[in-house]
């Protein structure tokens, strides 16, 4: 599966945090996330990261992108909650996205510790089997 992470500055080293305690699941996937996200997890953990641009700088675009063309399974999405301001218009698009897509989306620590704890059960595996059928179609 495919996973794609995004944290803002103040989350970073949560993300950090978590993608160690779930180095092992995480191993068995594919990972891209922005610039600086994934640089600190890779050096953390060693994980294969797909670095992208910074998320300033068209790596939430290159993310957007990557669920339209469906090669995202999970987007994680951690933002920075202790501002008042309210998400970005590029955060909604994504939300949005994901939802018009089907991809789950964590926002918050609890919500991806679920998904990456069903990734590994298998719980996620009907995505793989959808995107199967919508291949066979197209040819």
């Amino acid at each position: 599966m495919n996973i794609a992470i995004i944290a803002n500055d103040k989350k970073k080293e949560l993300i950090t945090e978590f993608c160690m305690a779930y180095c092992g699941i995480l191993s068995r996937h594919k990972i891209c996330a922005t610039a600086t996200t994934g640089k600190y997890i890779s050096e953390a953990t060693g994980l294969n990261i797909e670095r992208l641009l910074a998320g300033t700088h068209g790596g939430t675009q290159q993310i957007a992108s990557k669920i339209a063309y469906d090669e995202v399974d999970i987007l994680i999405l951690l933002r920075d909650t202790s501002s008042d301001t309210e998400y970005t218009e590029t955060e909604v698009g994504l939300v949005q996205l994901c939802d018009k897509l089907n991809v789950p989306v964590a926002t918050n620590i609890a919500t991806a510790e679920a998904l990456i704890l069903a990734l590994d059960r298998g719980d996620l595996d009907w995505r793989t089997l959808v995107r199967d059928k919508r291949e066979r179609k197209r040819i």
